[in-house]
């Protein structure tokens, strides 16, 4: 042996119940006895045998789990335990509630991410699975195991601070693809500092930049096209916010979840993941943007009179004014951002024949946009141009498109491209001089930044 064990989750669980190897022994032989496994009765060294990474046949994994789930008073699953075919899996999203642990499974995604290029195998969860991970994360109270605090000091604290407020206003600026690889090796960084230990004093505003870096990786690999590996970086963004006591922090990314399963065409998870957000979020911002994207998700399912119940109530928290104290990570929710989402769903609305202008909400949206959010006013004036398309301005639609291929041409962003997709299924019905050189443009843009990458 090398001294370093094979199976650390199961290490550090043990560690979190504060038995001896003899003592859990004993409860898992009880455990079987009382499920009428007489036949099971390990002892200490058979534990020690496990944790060096010897795989216990079923029924024991569940026993473990069972036996240490007491123990610590929260539930443990042989997956937290290294004890399943894949061990923690990282491919699923779930995260061990143990900081050493979730910062551990953290590294394994990043590594994946930098360094095996796993983005193809990687499995995007939807449905109940993606839904109950958002609830479980939202809800979590973490176990920190040990005395450790040589992570961080206050001086790597604020370089962390610093480092993820530049990421994120060039993501905002141009588009995250020039900075993910950087972004994410940051990442890893911190989950091996984590993992050193984090000083008391210092556990807010660490887990609170790590959740803006996690919340930040997961959308710029999303931006990318990397849509599973998003889902994970998100899921520790949501577990990182409640170790920093932040729980509308967590609604906010769990917004962001909900706005990749719209893009990706599953609605119905959009709905489950913002009723868990509605269910958490405390901050008027939080409670505006949740009831603005919830009314987003209805107007792409075509329910216009729950559309307008959701986004009526977002228009009038936005109207009351959402506070003087808005916390930075959702400080991009405004009443631009919000005339965005009502533009969209009038576009979505006006698809199956409902009377809307889209083009009067994305001229609001584009007209209140603040200086540094480039990224969003392209895709803004694409969605201005498209709706022009559609409700039969072609040589204004022409103009305007001009203008946003400029722009979208220097910024990076896939999610740019899905809607220069959408600006070209407008301009389908029209063939004049001006449109077809924008349908030129537009299509040798997609051509370029294709959207198609699935992991």
């Amino acid at each position: 042996m090398t001294g370093r064990t094979s199976n650390t989750h199961l290490a550090l669980w043990i560690g979190a119940t504060g038995l001896a190897h003899g003592e859990i022994a004993r409860r898992i032989a009880a455990e079987a006895i009382c499920g009428g496994h007489r036949q099971i009765a390990p002892d200490a060294t058979r534990v020690r045998r496990w944790i060096d990474g010897e795989r216990p046949r079923p029924p024991v994994p569940a026993l473990l789990a069972a036996v240490i789930s007491g123990a610590v008073g929260q539930t443990v699953t042989p997956g937290d335990l290294g004890l399943t075919s894949t061990g923690p899996t990282l491919d699923s999203i779930q995260l061990p509630l143990l900081t050493e642990a979730a910062a551990q499974t953290l590294a394994g995604w990043t590594q994946m991410d930098l360094f095996l290029d796993r983005r193809d195998t990687l499995k995007l969860a939807l449905g109940a699975p993606l839904i109950l991970a958002a609830e479980r994360m939202l809800g979590a109270t973490a176990r920190r195991l040990g005395p450790g605090a040589k992570g961080f000091d206050t001086d790597t604290t604020a370089a962390l601070e610093e480092v993820t407020a530049f990421f994120t206003k060039a993501d905002a600026s141009k588009g995250g693809g020039l900075y993910r690889s950087a972004l994410v090796a940051q990442l890893a960084e911190v989950a091996r500092r984590i993992r050193d230990g984090v000083p008391p004093k210092l556990k807010a505003r660490v887990f609170t930049a790590t959740a803006d870096l996690a919340a930040l990786a997961g959308w710029v690999s999303h931006d990318c096209g990397r849509y599973a590996t998003a889902q994970r970086y998100w899921s520790y963004g949501i577990y990182a916010a409640s170790e920093a006591g932040q729980p509308d922090r967590g609604v906010e990314i769990v917004t962001r979840m909900s706005h990749q399963m719209i893009y990706l065409g599953h609605p119905g998870d959009a709905l489950g993941l913002l009723g868990v957000a509605a269910d958490k979020a405390n901050l008027p911002a939080t409670r505006a943007l949740v009831a603005s994207q919830t009314g987003r998700v209805h107007a792409a399912l075509g329910d216009e009179r729950q559309a307008e119940r959701h986004l009526g109530a977002a228009d009038e928290l936005v109207a009351e004014g959402l506070g003087d104290d808005v916390p930075a990570w959702v400080d991009y929710f405004d009443a631009a951002e919000h005339a965005g989402a009502r533009a969209v769903s009038a576009r979505d609305l006006a698809g199956i024949g409902r009377a809307r202008r889209a083009s009067v909400h994305f001229t609001d949206a584009l007209a209140l946009r603040k200086p540094g959010f480039d990224r969003v006013k392209v895709m803004d004036r694409v969605g201005l141009a498209a709706a022009l398309f559609d409700e039969g301005e072609p040589e204004q639609a022409a103009q305007v498109a001009q203008q946003a291929l400029d722009e979208a041409a220097r910024v990076d962003s896939t999610l740019v491209v899905s809607r220069l997709n959408t600006l070209l299924d407008a301009a389908r019905p029209y063939n004049t001089a001006a449109v077809d050189e924008v349908r030129a443009r537009a299509a040798d843009l997609a051509v370029a930044r294709p959207t198609t990458v699935a992991a």
